[in-house]
């Protein structure tokens, strides 16, 4: 099952990962100042990742 971890640093900050369902981490959040914040943007994600355009920088390599 692939899901959202949320989670508080030791910097204080709380950060998500979004696992795989193998438990490998897909993508990781920067440091958010309150819980809410993180859950925003837990929600951003979740709201924009299927109709995310794909750039491709690979072209030449």
């Amino acid at each position: 099952m692939t899901k959202f971890e949320l989670f508080k640093g030791k910097d204080g900050k709380f950060y998500f990962h979004l696992k795989a369902a193998n438990g490998e981490i897909i993508a990781a959040s920067q440091g958010y100042t309150t819980k809410a914040h993180a859950e925003m943007g837990i929600a951003s994600v979740m709201d924009n990742a299927a109709i995310a355009d794909i750039v491709d920088l690979t072209h030449g390599q």
